[in-house]
């Protein structure tokens, strides 16, 4: 199914990045029309902030509901911003389109569930309203699409993408995984289609917001989606994430925009692809060397030796043929599982000497 698309209709359209700016939550009316002061003052047209906040487990702060939306509506019509805020179910498209709601967006548990999908787009048949569509939690870029065609197909022309990178439950740098290549994946497969990216998700930390903006726009998407708050360290949720209007503006001065957009034929952003790829080695390897470190707990509750040569030998064997199979030397393989193994056994050690 090919896409039907219009120009979104804001007012940084024909400008690289559309910038979307607030915080995370919109927790009082003092800290929204604060937060977004200050941001208007700094030059930013779009503003964001939480209505409604699905949390991972009950007992969080879940957002203030339709309370919220008059002081969404009282920053537009003070700073003359767009205001945008997310939508879960179809009372809450109804509810921010009765507040004058400017942009929509879909989020990324959401986005997972193609019946929530399909409930949120016949709710939207035919607006005008811009609709953000976050990716999965998952890797899955069909049912990214799958998403995005569910919600064109109610005729729903102003689209957008957000990527806000993607779920792992091990321990790793960023908050969510990047993985650049799914968003580039989308662009070859639907490159009219705008892509916003979200490092305030991807990174889980201030210091990473820069470097993933920078990252974005080097790979040649649109916009960015960022959490900016009047007090970062007193938010009510995600307060590691958000920034300052004033840091996010020193941010967006020091961001190189190139006026050409690159592609994934362009050997910067084949490099961000293997910068991306290295990352995920490194989580693995992290990963591996936590099941070494339990392994190495059992031996010793067992009273069994560290190495086991049959098992070494076996590694060895089989992960040298697998990359044989994939195309690589597998004695290359071999040397890479042999520093593997060593670690996994200084590792084990640790675990025994304590």
């Amino acid at each position: 199914m090919e896409l039907e698309l219009k120009p979104l209709g804001l007012p940084s359209d024909f400008e690289r990045p559309i910038v979307i700016a607030g915080p995370c939550s919109a927790e009082t009316e003092e800290q929204v029309m604060t937060t977004a002061t200050q941001l208007a003052e700094k030059g930013c047209h779009m503003f964001r902030a939480g209505v409604w906040k699905p949390r991972t487990k009950p007992g969080g702060f879940e957002g203030n509901g339709e309370i919220a939306l008059p002081w969404l509506k009282r920053v537009k019509e003070e700073t003359g911003m767009l205001v945008a805020t997310e939508v879960a179910t179809p009372q809450h498209v109804e509810l921010a389109l009765k507040y004058g709601i400017d942009i929509l967006w879909i989020g990324a548990r959401t986005t997972a569930n193609p019946f929530a999908v399909q409930a949120l787009a016949d709710s939207m048949k035919g607006i005008e309203t811009p609709v953000f569509v976050k990716n999965p939690v998952n890797p899955d870029l069909e049912l990214w699409i799958g998403a995005l065609e569910r919600v064109n197909g109610a005729g729903v022309k102003r689209l957008a993408a957000i990527h806000r990178g993607f779920s792992s439950y091990d321990k790793k740098i960023y908050r969510n995984l990047p993985m650049w290549q799914i968003p580039i994946e989308l662009h070859r497969r639907i490159p009219e289609l705008p892509i916003i990216c979200d490092p305030s998700h991807i990174g889980g930390r201030r210091d990473l917001i820069a470097p993933l903006c920078q990252q974005a726009m080097d790979l040649g998407m649109d916009g960015l989606i960022v959490e900016s708050h009047c007090t970062p360290e007193k938010a009510w949720s995600d307060a590691n994430q958000q920034v300052t209007p004033d840091i996010l503006d020193y941010i967006l001065s020091i961001l190189v925009i190139r006026d050409q957009v690159q592609t994934t034929e362009n050997i910067t952003a084949l490099r961000k692809q293997i910068d991306e790829v290295d990352n995920q080695l490194i989580d693995l390897l992290a990963k591996r060397m936590r099941i070494s470190r339990e392994i190495g707990q059992y031996k010793k509750e067992h009273g069994m030796t560290i190495v086991q040569a049959s098992r070494y030998s076996e590694i060895l064997e089989k992960r040298g043929a697998q990359g044989s199979l994939l195309g690589i030397n597998s004695d290359c393989i071999k040397s890479i599982f042999e520093h593997i193994h060593q670690e996994s056994v200084n590792q084990q050690i640790e675990i025994i000497n304590k």
